[in-house]
Parts: C-alpha cells; sequence; structure tokens
C-alpha cells in the first residue's frame, strides 16, 4: 500500500486582476493612466482587472515595463488562475459522475495503492474520481466509455456474462500501464511460434525460475508478457491483444492453478499467431459455454501444444497418480497439467488428485 496521495489545493487563487488593482492602488495609478502607458483602450483594462479578459504575453511584457515585475510572473499567475478556475467548474460537474465512480472496482484499486484509502463519500468522491481518471488516462467518464467501455464490443470472452465490465476494464489497464514500462524485439512470428517449444519446457518448474524465462522468451520474440492480479468480478484468467503495434499477453491467477495458468497462456499465444490484432481477446476457458470460431481454436491449439495428439488415446488409462506422473515425465510437462486435463475432459473427478497441482500465490516480483 502506498501512502494516501491527496495534493494540497488552495481555497482559493486570486485572480491577477486583483492583484493589478492592488498594485494600481499602491502606486496611486488610476486605470485610465494605466491604459495611457500602455496605449491600451480603458476598456480592456477593465476587463482584465475584473477578470473578464486574460493577461496575455502582449500585455505581460507591457506590465513588465510599467511595474518592473517580471512578464513571467504576470503569465504564471494567469495560468495557475485560469486553472483554477476550470477546476473548480470540473468539481461543479464531478456530482453528476459519482454513478460511475460507484460502479468500480475501489477496494482492490486501493489495495493496490492506485487510488487513496479513503471512504467513498462525501468530498472523498471527488478525489477518488480525479485519481480514477488520471489511473485510466482519460479526461472524463464520456471519454473512458470511449476507449474502454466501447472495447466490450470487442471482446472474445466464452462467458461474455460473467465478468464486470468496469473491473474488466480495471484489469486491462493495468496491463496497459505495466506493457508501457517494458519492451521487446520486434515481433517474429515464426520465431513465436517456435519459441513455444521452449517455453513448453518451462511448464515443470516452479514459478520463481519459471517467469524470467517466459518473459525474456516472448521478448525476443517481439511479444509482452505481463502479469496483473485477479480482479474480482473480472472472471478472466487471460487476455491478447495489440498495443502500440506491439502483442500483449496479460495473464491473472485466477483460479491459482497451473493447469489454468498454462493452459491460458497458450490460449493467447494462439490468438497473437493467428487472429486479428484489431480485437481483444477475453477469456474465460474452464467454464462451459458456447465458444466461437476463434475461441475454440484457441482452446484446441493449447490443449495440442500441452499434451499432443498422439498422446491422447493414453488418457483414459491415467487412474492413478504414478501414471499420471509416469506420462507426465515421458511427455516432459508438469503432471498437474495432465490432471486438469483428465478433469477437463471428465475422465476423473474435479476433486481428484488436485494436490498435483501448483498453486500460485501472487508476490509482487510478478508485477516489474
Amino acid at each position: 500500500m502506498t501512502e494516501t496521495r491527496i495534493s494540497y489545493q488552495p481555497v482559493s487563487v486570486t485572480a491577477p486582476g486583483e492583484t493589478l488593482a492592488d498594485l494600481l492602488d499602491e502606486q496611486e495609478m488610476t486605470q485610465s493612466e494605466l491604459a495611457r502607458r500602455m496605449g491600451r483602450p480603458l476598456k480592456t483594462i477593465n476587463q482584465i482587472i475584473n477578470g473578464k479578459a486574460a493577461i496575455t504575453a502582449e500585455t505581460a511584457l507591457q506590465l513588465e515595463k510599467i511595474f518592473e515585475t517580471p512578464a513571467t510572473y504576470w503569465l504564471n499567475h494567469e495560468a495557475y488562475y485560469r486553472a483554477d478556475l476550470a477546476r473548480r467548474r470540473e468539481e461543479e460537474t464531478y456530482a453528476g459522475w459519482h454513478s460511475w465512480l460507484d460502479k468500480m472496482p475501489l477496494r482492490e484499486l486501493k489495495k493496490m495503492g492506485i487510488l487513496s484509502d479513503l471512504r467513498n463519500q462525501g468530498p472523498n468522491k471527488n478525489v477518488l474520481l480525479r485519481e480514477l481518471l488520471h489511473f485510466f488516462g482519460v479526461a472524463s467518464p464520456d471519454e473512458w466509455e470511449t476507449v474502454y467501455g466501447q472495447m466490450r464490443t470487442a471482446y472474445r470472452c466464452s462467458m461474455p456474462d460473467c465478468s464486470d465490465a468496469y473491473a474488466t476494464a480495471a484489469w486491462l489497464r493495468l496491463g496497459e500501464l505495466q506493457a508501457a514500462r517494458q519492451s521487446c524485439s520486434r515481433f517474429d512470428q515464426i520465431g513465436f511460434a517456435t519459441a513455444l517449444q521452449q517455453i513448453r519446457a518451462l511448464t515443470v518448474l516452479s514459478p520463481e525460475l519459471f517467469e524470467p524465462q517466459l518473459r525474456q522468451a516472448c521478448a525476443e520474440a517481439g511479444v509482452l508478457l505481463v502479469l496483473a492480479p485477479a480482479m474480482p468480478r473480472a472472471r478472466v484468467s487471460g487476455a491478447a491483444r495489440w498495443l502500440r503495434n506491439k502483442p500483449v499477453i496479460q495473464l491473472s491467477l485466477y483460479g491459482k492453478f497451473n493447469d489454468r495458468f498454462w493452459f491460458t497462456f497458450f490460449h493467447e499465444a494462439c490468438h497473437i499467431l493467428r487472429h486479428s490484432d484489431q480485437l481483444v481477446y477475453l477469456d474465460e476457458h474452464w467454464d462451459h459455454g458456447v465458444l466461437s470460431e476463434q475461441e475454440q481454436e484457441a482452446d484446441f491449439f493449447a490443449a495440442s501444444w500441452l499434451i499432443p495428439a498422439q498422446f491422447e488415446d493414453e488418457l483414459p488409462s491415467l487412474t492413478s497418480r504414478s501414471a499420471v506422473f509416469e506420462f507426465a515425465a515421458r511427455i516432459g510437462i508438469h503432471p498437474g497439467i495432465v490432471v486438469g486435463r483428465l478433469q477437463h475432459d471428465g475422465l476423473i473427478d474435479t476433486s481428484w488428485m488436485n494436490d498435483l497441482k501448483d498453486t500460485f500465490s501472487w508476490s509482487e516480483s510478478a508485477d516489474s
């Protein structure tokens, strides 16, 4: 948890026209005299003093000559004042945005230190709104809807009604921010397909060993791998998409078992290799539902990479722990992945041999 970040905002910012009026009083100078010295209409001077006209660069240079006050002082004063006016006008609109704020996964974002640990009530709502807009990198909920709300039309999800759109958008944004901090080679489709064999061998390793190797193998083939903590109400285990001309595979630990993690990785790899770079593929594979042709292809791709077709006939005979261990060692994958496949195909009960699976837990190192 990061410390609460509430920046100081002054109660009010004095208008530069008020400062100019005070300066005229101090020097016992009338607005008419100032207008003559500046060569400007009296109406213009009056508008500046009353805050109806801004101090321009030309006006600031003239005031510098007359009062020996730096032009930058007047320009900065004007900028602060106009920004304060805009901020106050925006604050007045925030009340209409509170319903949008209430739909967001605030508790989870606070736990991550993205939002201040404030109750969502009273004046705190505006503080949280401002921070949430900053997190998403948008100016208002309208722009959020344009960027993230409409992204829902591009989702390819096996169960599109089970994931909350706001929590899902927050999870995807975590991936965007992490991807922006990473670099990779130019995407090499053949190189990535070739790297998958090397990556498959990593399934037998523990996370602390396979994660850096997995990231490196992806990056060398031009694919960014990001790991973002699962977001409650966003029942997704992975996503595939292109960000700024770079393919990105984003994984969570939804489900926390290694069979799900690796199936999801290869599933997303299929989307990167074979499917449109204009869509967001948001996937939860292990629930039954009507899958699109692309999702079915990605499922088949993942299943075939983990347990090649020539070994499928042996699966029904794997009814003991020793048989699973021997089979997994022979084909070079983790036994937990074999158990997951047997459960998914209905060959064993979902309660059987789960202790052969590795259980992942989130650590700070995963969000590098």
